[in-house]
């Protein structure tokens, strides 16, 4: 029966995780995995010799207010750094299960295949765990989001690799506890080190891939413990993960060594100062209250900008304006817009735009030269022509969306800085563009306001 609602609880995650894969039932499939884990670890408790059962009552009662409190008052600007830290606890959750394993066990009589899936965790789980605090701080502005690189740094890390194999090699044939404290010192260290040098422009794929390790290190967690729901879980979110950071990559036309090792953001950078020297079409709230009044056809794409301004209900009262005057709306949705995957799908759900207005890349390019408006709110490099006209610009290559072959092409930004990549914007130049400097969300309810009086 135990091994029947085990199978139970797996189906579940596998539902879950299906319905996670469309806006409209995103909901519904997080709910069917939550009840799911809810339901594994129910069992767990019921038929395993607990030693405690206050501590676990205190656990519960902890992250339940603790995973309340963060659900009700954390932005949804903060919601990347948020997962960064479900990504960081979740490998040091890991790591410490596998942890107590060598601490209770001693290692002796373990067999051979429970010694690896051991230092798998361990070694996993600690870099999961520091390299998420650090995407954790460069998302939150603690650290720079700058790469931040020295001479010799692809060498360090080669050599902490190198050690981490000895000395796991070591640990595993001799049975020494010590090899596995040093696995995990340099585990943590290797996670800080790996992470630094990467820009803010990768921080999405950075994000998915720890979120993939942090599968990872919960299904060698699982093996070491002799835990299918754990096992089947945590391959779950490792695959999943895995074929995310390798999708977003593809979105990016780069590989993931690039991403990981090239140190992207350091080079080309463009200073708002030289960039300002440039001449644009300013708008104002009534330009662009004109434009978007007698347009058929409006395509909206949400950036970074959109959630720092926290104007995605301010959006969705433009966009219903605009429709009751006749217009079309939809928005166009670029893979790696935002901070984390996914970003401005969760924005736009929380202001309860129709999950049919939404387009990807895919859908959306296609229906740009015949859109007459785009709005473009705080998105930068995701529609930056350099990518397709420039061989010699560091996005060169990667998809985008073509808005300038729109209309009308109405940009929101609070000023000309370059995006996360550090270079200029050919598109803010454009004869068919026009500059609206200004937050998004005063800017979008001074031109609801202007279009309800046209």
């Amino acid at each position: 029966m135990t091994a029947i609602l085990y199978l139970a609880s797996a189906v579940a995650f596998i539902v879950g995780l299906k319905r996670l894969g469309a806006p409209r039932t995103a909901r519904s499939g997080n709910r069917i995995a939550a009840l799911g884990m809810l339901a594994a670890i129910m069992i767990t408790l019921v038929t395993e010799d607990i030693l405690n059962w206050e501590v676990v009552a205190a656990g519960l009662v902890v992250g339940a207010v603790v995973g309340a409190w963060a659900a009700v008052r954390v932005q949804m600007t903060a919601m990347p750094q948020m997962v960064a830290i479900f990504n960081g606890l979740g490998g040091v959750a890991s790591a410490l299960v596998a942890a107590t394993e060598v601490l209770e066990s001693e290692m002796t009589g373990i067999p051979a295949e429970t010694v690896v899936t051991i230092l798998a965790s361990i070694l996993i789980g600690s870099i999961t765990f520091t390299g998420s605090f650090v995407a954790f701080g460069k998302l939150q502005g603690i650290v720079t989001g700058h790469p931040l690189t020295y001479p010799g740094q692809q060498v360090v890390n080669a050599l902490i690799v190198i050690g981490l194999i000895g000395f796991a090699i070591w640990a595993g044939v001799s049975g020494d506890e010590t090899g596995y404290w040093v696995v995990a010192g340099l585990s943590l260290l290797l996670g800080i080190l790996a992470v630094i040098p990467i820009g803010g422009a990768d921080m999405p794929v950075v994000i998915s891939l720890l979120n993939s390790f942090s599968g990872l290190a919960a299904a060698a967690a699982g093996f070491v413990i002799e835990s299918n729901p754990l096992i089947i879980g945590g391959a779950l979110v490792g695959a999943a993960g895995l074929i995310l950071t390798v999708q977003m990559t593809e979105a990016m036309n780069r590989s993931l060594a690039n991403v990981l090792f090239a140190g992207f953001g350091t080079e080309g950078a463009t200073s708002a100062a030289t960039m300002s020297d440039k001449p644009v079409r300013r708008a104002t709230p009534e330009d662009a209250a004109i434009s978007l009044g007698y347009a058929d056809s409006v395509m909206i794409v949400p950036g970074y900008g959109l959630a720092v301004a926290q104007a995605q209900h301010a959006a969705r009262e433009l966009a219903d304006l605009m429709e009751e005057r006749g217009a079309t709306v939809h928005y166009a949705i670029h893979p790696v817009a935002g901070r984390m995957p996914g970003h401005m799908n969760v924005l736009l759900a929380e202001a309860d735009v129709p999950y049919e207005q939404l387009l990807d890349l895919e859908q959306a390019d296609p229906q740009f030269p015949q859109t007459d408006v785009v709005l473009i709110l705080g998105a930068n490099d995701v529609v930056n022509p350099s990518a397709r006209d420039d061989p010699g610009s560091p996005i060169y290559g990667m998809p985008i969306l073509n808005v300038d072959r729109a209309g009308t092409v109405i940009v929101v930004k609070r000023s000309l800085s370059p995006g996360f990549a550090g270079i200029d914007n050919p598109l803010f130049y454009e004869e068919n563009t026009l500059m609206f400097f200004a937050d998004a969300k005063e800017a979008l309810e001074q031109t609801v306001s202007a279009l309800r009086s046209l």
